[in-house]
């Protein structure tokens, strides 16, 4: 292997073993607070994915030029410490940094013309992808493959805009109302896709959490209603571009139920596959020749609770498990926060790049 792009590649598409299981820290990212932790503990200045070098990079789109004030959608004010972002979704900070999403811009809206007249944002503006093409040209010379990052894809995008309880009634009782919303949000993505694609990235990221940890949190027939022909358009506008662009997708929780729905609309990486409430084994033998997977280590379970040797031998076991030739890329199952001991996440690292 001569880089970890080619690494990724092989991996993901299954036409090879690769030297090694190509790793990477969710997201690229820890939380806050264990960012903290991060810098005092290795005393570097540079980002986690330079100083542990993952396997992959992330692109995401330039600033926008839009200055909307959302703040009007909200006539009963918002505290002082709220922030909004580009879908007009506000938050306020928690103990831990991560944020709590309060604020949903079109919890009061009740007809189709509202939903049109709403002040969308420009994600699909070419002018925003100036600068992702020459970053993914960097990477590509540096050698990494490059994800171009297109989280909360459809139904967290939303739920998040209308508020979870008042979406999941509308797409029982207000189906007008769940297209419209659905679709403005799908003509972004969509677009989106197709920008991502002509910058060159290797691999799209899409996600929705669509199940729970017990199961799933709306009908298949709801998912193939509003959510399956809208993803498949996204991947097509992506494959349009670049048939071989590799098309991922998270959702947490137990996902077992809705595989096949996810490969019908074209997902071919599925991630995390969380371990705390899926068979692991049994997806990889039923799907592993249609899916690569990637992610898999516990951060409900063996993370944040095991020993430095669990944590070594859970990594070498999900890597057996989930890849023990190809179609893995090793990863947490979700960010890393300071529930996770420092010496954990040394031993899982040290453990991916030992593996052969």
């Amino acid at each position: 292997m001569t880089s970890p792009r080619e690494r990724v590649l092989t991996a993901l598409k299954r036409n090879g073993t690769p030297d090694r299981t190509p790793f990477e820290i969710s997201w690229g990212a820890f939380t806050p607070l264990l960012m903290k932790t991060y810098r005092e503990k290795t005393g570097s200045e540079l980002p986690p994915e330079e100083y542990f070098d993952f396997d992959t990079r992330s692109v995401f789109p330039g600033p926008t030029r839009l200055k909307t004030d959302f703040t009007r959608f909200f006539p009963d004010g918002v505290e002082p410490e709220a922030s909004f972002d580009e879908w007009g979704i506000g938050s306020v900070p928690t103990l831990y940094e991560i944020p709590d999403f309060k604020y949903h811009p079109l919890g009061t809206a009740t007809t189709v013309a509202e939903i049109d007249a709403y002040p969308w944002p420009d994600f699909d503006a070419p002018y925003r992808y100036e600068g992702v093409r020459t970053q993914v040209a960097t990477f590509h010379k540096r050698g990494y493959a490059v994800c171009g990052e297109m989280y909360q894809t459809l139904f967290e995008t939303a739920w998040l805009m209308r508020d979870m309880q008042a979406f999941l009634m509308d797409m029982m009782l207000n189906e007008e109302l769940t297209h419209a919303i659905c679709e403005r949000i799908a003509q972004i993505r969509v677009g989106q896709a197709r920008q991502y694609a002509l910058a060159g990235v290797d691999i799209l990221r899409l996600g929705d959490d669509i199940v729970s940890q017990q199961g799933l949190m709306f009908s298949k027939e709801l998912y193939n209603t509003y959510f399956k022909p809208r993803i498949k358009r996204i991947v097509a506008a992506a494959k349009e571009v670049n048939p071989d662009i590799i098309i991922f997708m998270h959702s947490c929780g137990k996902i077992e139920g809705m595989i096949d729905e996810l490969i019908d609309a074209g997902v071919e990486v599925l991630n995390p596959v969380q371990p705390e409430c899926n068979d692991q084994q049994a997806i990889k033998r039923t799907y592993g020749d249609r899916l690569s997977f990637w992610g898999g280590v516990g951060v409900q379970s063996v993370l944040p609770h095991g020993t430095p040797d669990e944590v070594r031998a859970a990594t070498r076991k999900t890597i057996a498990t989930l890849g023990p030739e190809n179609g893995f890329l090793v990863a947490p199952a979700h960010i890393l926060d300071p529930a996770i001991p420092w010496e954990n996440i040394e031993a899982f690292i040290e453990t991916v790049k030992e593996q052969r």
